[in-house]
């Protein structure tokens, strides 16, 4: 069984940073996702065992998923926030070792973590 547990999350103002990490990741492959308000969850970013990314158009070149497997925990960096990017940020993974985009191709989930931007 794989727990995940996401933390970092917080009140930020626009054009600042901020990392959110997700404990628990193992051997699997990891994604995030995010929801906002009145909006579906959707997909951010993605890293397989290997190392492997994909990051969604949308925030290509602002958030960089990286993972350090000697603490179990893949991280999500957040730069330039906008009023785009304000929701709850999850965390999921699955064993294949390929990443993926879709909500269903991951078993395990967090709990969530707030990321709030103030303009």
């Amino acid at each position: 069984q794989v727990q995940l547990v996401e933390s970092g999350g917080g009140l930020v103002q626009a054009g600042d940073s901020l990392r959110v990490s997700c404990a628990g990741s193992g051997r699997n492959t990891v994604a995030w996702f995010r929801q906002a308000p009145g909006k579906e969850r959707e997909f951010v970013a993605a890293i397989s065992w290997s190392g492997y990314t994909h990051t969604a158009d949308s925030v290509k070149g602002r958030f960089t998923i990286s993972r350090d497997d000697r603490k179990n925990t893949v991280s999500l960096q957040l730069n330039s926030l906008n009023a785009d990017d304000p929701g709850v940020y999850y965390c999921a993974a699955r064993s294949s070792m390929s990443v993926a985009s879709r909500e269903d191709a991951y078993t395990y989930w967090g709990q969530g973590t707030q990321v709030t931007v103030s303009s």
